[in-house]
């Protein structure tokens, strides 16, 4: 007789779009969470080290009673005045520098980067874009099409004649120059966006050398285009030493995107660009979204920028980002598997080698730790080019003694296959 979980399984094979897919060989079927916890249909628990969406942690008591609070009260349109979005707008823009300062809300990271492709074209009145190999922007056709990650990989129709790809500054691997923006600026003809994500993710946890953004951005700025910082995975003090990850590069972007742990797992997403971009917008055709700005989601988004705050966890994820790269690089030094090691706050990829010479990656030891791992009761996954980095990207709750336990079940793994 089939069990519940394989019983869900058979529906949603039947009636999902084969395209979906699902984490691990055996899925997990998860009913319940709570801070860095997910539980199971039978009350197992798993560590999430990887889940960036519900960043002040799962179900959060704060945020739901938010959602449950105005939705008894209102939800409509941006139409009508109200309150909390006042309020949103004001407290988000002021965690931004000047002259960020003009808020356009949304459902998604997807539509965030959407509507900031639009602004740059609107403003420049061009259509070129600049995007870093191995980047992902989002699901939308547009999106698709500045997303090597998508156009290059199976399914895709290769790079469009409007998009320029530069290579991915892993300072791991090499293979870029500082200068490799300013070259595709230079080359392009009517550059109206550089899009970069402020620390990759699907390149594989890829820090941005030092520089990186000033120089790109520089140049960018020269030849007449302007400069998009995707936050989408990266925002809302997930550096640790910043509130944006955009300013361990010591700069300021023309439009920053946002989504994901914007509402914790409600649908939720932004854009923030100057007055000057704002201006250039509102050209006559009126811009409206029927749900994004909504009261309830205004509400949600009050309430992570009030747990962030009152619960200190921009500085836990500094500390504990800092506790989990040492507690990592530990292990480096005693696994020949680990090739290297890299992250800013509570956003860490651990790239695994066969050989740290050559570099060749250990994708097929990578998914094996990673499903071992699950069965252990720790959640991660993989990514970049090769599949062979294993990211760690957890709710910002995410604590030491957590830090400890996936050091100590890693160390066990990564002695096995090493």
């Amino acid at each position: 007789m089939a069990t519940r979980k394989q019983e869900l399984l058979a529906r949603r094979k039947r009636a999902l779009g084969p395209a979906y897919h699902l984490f691990y060989d055996d899925p997990v079927y998860v009913v319940r969470g709570e801070g860095c916890w997910l539980y199971d249909e039978t009350g197992r628990k798993y560590l999430d080290a990887y889940n960036n969406v519900p960043h002040v942690g799962h179900c959060h008591p704060h945020v739901v009673n938010a959602i449950a609070d105005q939705a008894r009260r209102l939800n409509t349109n941006t139409r009508y005045l109200h309150e909390h979005l006042a309020d949103y707008v004001e407290r988000l823009a002021a965690t931004l520098p000047a002259p960020l300062s003009v808020v356009y809300l949304v459902c998604s990271g997807s539509e965030a980067n959407e509507l900031a492709l639009r602004l740059a074209r609107a403003h420049t009145r061009r259509e070129q874009v600049i995007v870093v190999d191995t980047a992902y922007h989002g699901n939308t056709n547009a999106l698709i099409d500045l997303s090597p990650y998508k156009f290059n990989g199976p399914g895709g129709r290769g790079k469009p004649p409007h998009v320029h790809v530069v290579p991915t500054p892993d300072v791991y691997r090499g293979g870029f120059t500082i200068h490799d923006v300013g070259e595709a600026a230079r080359h392009a003809g009517g550059v109206a966006a550089f899009f970069c994500e402020s620390a990759l993710s699907c390149a594989g946890q890829v820090i941005l050398p030092p520089g990186y953004l000033r120089e790109a951005f520089d140049a960018v700025r020269a030849a007449g285009g302007v400069c998009i910082a995707d936050e989408v995975q990266t925002g809302f003090g997930r550096a640790g030493s910043h509130f944006w990850m955009f300013e361990t590069q010591g700069v300021v972007p023309d439009i920053v995107t946002l989504g994901k742990p914007i509402g914790n797992g409600h649908p939720l997403g932004a854009v923030i660009t100057t007055p000057a971009i704002a201006r250039s917008f509102d050209n006559g055709m009126e811009y409206f979204n029927t749900f994004g700005g909504n009261p309830v989601s205004c509400a949600v988004g009050l309430a992570v920028l009030d747990v962030i705050r009152d619960e200190g966890l921009q500085e836990n994820a500094r500390v504990t980002g800092e506790y989990l790269l040492d507690g990592l690089r530990d292990l480096a030094r005693r696994h020949p598997l680990i090739g290297d090691v890299r992250g800013q706050g509570l956003f860490v990829g651990i790239e695994l080698v066969h050989n740290r010479e050559t570099k060749e990656p250990a994708d097929r030891e990578a998914s094996e730790i990673v499903e071992r791992m699950k069965d252990a009761g720790i959640l991660l996954s993989t990514d970049g080019p090769h599949h062979n980095v294993i990211k760690i990207k957890p709710p910002l709750v995410f604590c030491k003694p957590d830090a400890d336990l996936l050091l100590r079940v890693l160390d066990a793994y990564a002695r096995l296959y090493g």
